[in-house]
């Protein structure tokens, strides 16, 4: 049902509501860690902002602030099915996700790249200079998800920490149950010290309703305290 949609940008809001009034097994969504586990398994992908137009603007706005700043490590809680990651310049780098189903996929798109090293939600971190949540705090609907989500994401990095996601409490008529938007620097400004927001990238396609061409995603970067 979701593929039809997107093959109708014209009708493309009225689908939208048709199905998630009428059709999107609500009562069967069973949070956000089981969503996206299932989503994987069943063969689907991170979704359309990690391909085209959108995945190249991230890379592009990541890649200069890697190299402008001498990154040398980096460490994406969220790391998908690797799509995004074949865009990125990064010299060393560790993807973590809830999906083994997601961590394999991206083991076999770079099966001879040392630089690149994943494992599971979890595990034990090692320290990185620069940590990343992309397309991922708008999708932790559950508070303490949400809350762990930031802490380990800001406890894991030593200089920087950027994240790309919407910004409001306001949350969309037109979303699955898997969507929760939040006002999140609020969060972080409230609850972590020590770090200070350095910049805001607004998104270069800016949300149309047309989820594979725009987005409601904005980049946030956050340099820690010296």
């Amino acid at each position: 049902m979701k593929a039809l949609i997107k093959r109708i940008p014209v009708l493309n809001s009225i689908a939208k509501y048709l199905y998630f009034t009428f059709f999107e097994p609500r009562n069967k969504f069973k949070g956000s860690e089981a969503y996206w586990r299932q989503r994987y398994d069943t063969g689907r992908n991170s979704g359309e902002g990690s391909y085209q137009q959108l995945a190249q603007f991230k890379a592009q706005v990541i890649n200069d602030f890697v190299l402008k700043h001498g990154i040398k490590s980096v460490l994406e809680l969220g790391c998908g099915d690797g799509n995004q990651l074949t865009l990125a310049a990064y010299p060393q780098y560790l993807g973590v996700d809830v999906s083994p189903n997601a961590l394999e996929r991206c083991r076999e798109r770079f099966p001879e790249d040392d630089s690149k090293q994943f494992q599971l939600l979890g595990d034990e971190l090692c320290p990185v200079e620069l940590g990343l949540s992309l397309d991922v705090i708008y999708h932790l609907v559950e508070d303490s998800v949400f809350e762990a989500h930031l802490s380990l994401l800001f406890e894991s990095a030593t200089r920087f920490v950027i994240i790309y996601s919407s910004n409001t409490d306001e949350q969309a008529t037109l979303q699955g149950s898997h969507v929760r938007h939040r006002k999140f620097t609020t969060w972080v400004e409230q609850e972590l010290s020590g770090w200070t927001q350095m910049e805001h990238i607004p998104n270069k396609f800016p949300y149309t309703g047309d989820d594979r061409v725009s987005s409601f995603a904005d980049f946030y970067i956050f340099s820690k305290n010296q």
